[in-house]
């Protein structure tokens, strides 16, 4: 079984950027596609960004373009580079397997003037 512990979120101007991190525990993170998450206020959890054991990546519509995932499968970690941030960005940012299974306590990102 997987252990994930996010870190890296902040409060943050429109236009800026983080990098949150995901370090995961368990031997075999590698074989596993990973996801970051996030939830809103009053809103679902959903789905931001995706990638494979393999790397690929893909991206929901809302974030592609501003968003990067990576992967760094020596230090069992998973990456998340949001730029240009917007307001509607404001979210508590998970990371699980994909799909997911036990969610941990996720990261606030909080984006505002």
């Amino acid at each position: 079984q997987v252990q994930l512990v996010e870190s890296g979120g902040a409060l943050v101007q429109p236009g800026g950027s983080l990098r949150l991190s995901c370090a995961a525990s368990g031997s075999i993170f590698s074989r596993y596609a990973m996801g970051w998450y996030r939830q809103a206020p009053g809103k679902q959890r959903e789905l931001v960004a995706v990638i494979t054991s393999g790397s690929s990546t893909n991206y929901a519509d809302s974030v592609k373009g501003r968003f990067t995932i990576s992967r760094d499968n020596a230090k069992n970690t998973v990456y998340l580079q949001m730029n240009y941030l917007k307001p509607e960005d404001t979210a508590v940012y998970y990371c699980n397997r994909f799909p997911p299974s036990d969610w941990g306590q996720g990261t606030q990102v909080t984006v505002s003037s």
